[in-house]
């Protein structure tokens, strides 16, 4: 069973790590990847996320189902913010558990690879000079990531 959630709050990956493997004997590995808020090289104040609630975390755990089909996993988080975000502040957590590292890497690198590409969010700069920016565009290396799971 995985855990998907969709916050404005911040998340603490420590305390998300203890959920998912507090007393349990079977957890061998766990890999956590947290994605930041960048301040593009200064020009950025924040980062404005979107989605459809109810049509993201449906999405999300379809691909997280996947990701449990295709490894053996102990168990499976992923948490993504949405709102206002500012430069240092943390996006999304990822945290895949398994008995051995492999699956618990490879799961946790197919996971954000899904998220980068296809969940459905919209990301919109808010620059320091006070001015909306563009909508952000996915990069094709992105999309050239993703498409490597088949």
């Amino acid at each position: 069973m995985a855990t998907i959630r969709i916050q404005a709050e911040p998340f603490d990956p420590a305390a998300e790590t203890a959920v998912l493997t507090g007393g349990r004997g079977d957890v061998g590995a766990t890999v956590a990847f947290t994605g930041f808020c960048r301040d593009e090289g200064g020009r950025l104040s924040a980062l404005e996320l979107e989605h459809y609630p109810g049509m993201a975390e449906a999405e999300i755990a379809r691909i997280a189902g996947e990701a449990q089909a295709r490894w053996s996993l102990s168990g499976l988080t992923v948490i993504h913010r949405h709102g206002l975000i500012r430069p240092g502040e943390p996006i999304v957590l990822v945290l895949a558990a398994s008995a051995h590292r492999r699956a618990a890497f490879e799961a946790a690198e197919f996971m954000m690879d899904y998220l980068k590409t296809r969940a459905p969010f919209w990301k919109r700069e808010h620059l320091k000079d006070g001015t909306a920016g563009a909508w952000v565009e996915a990069k094709e290396s992105d999309d050239a990531a993703t498409e490597r799971w088949g």
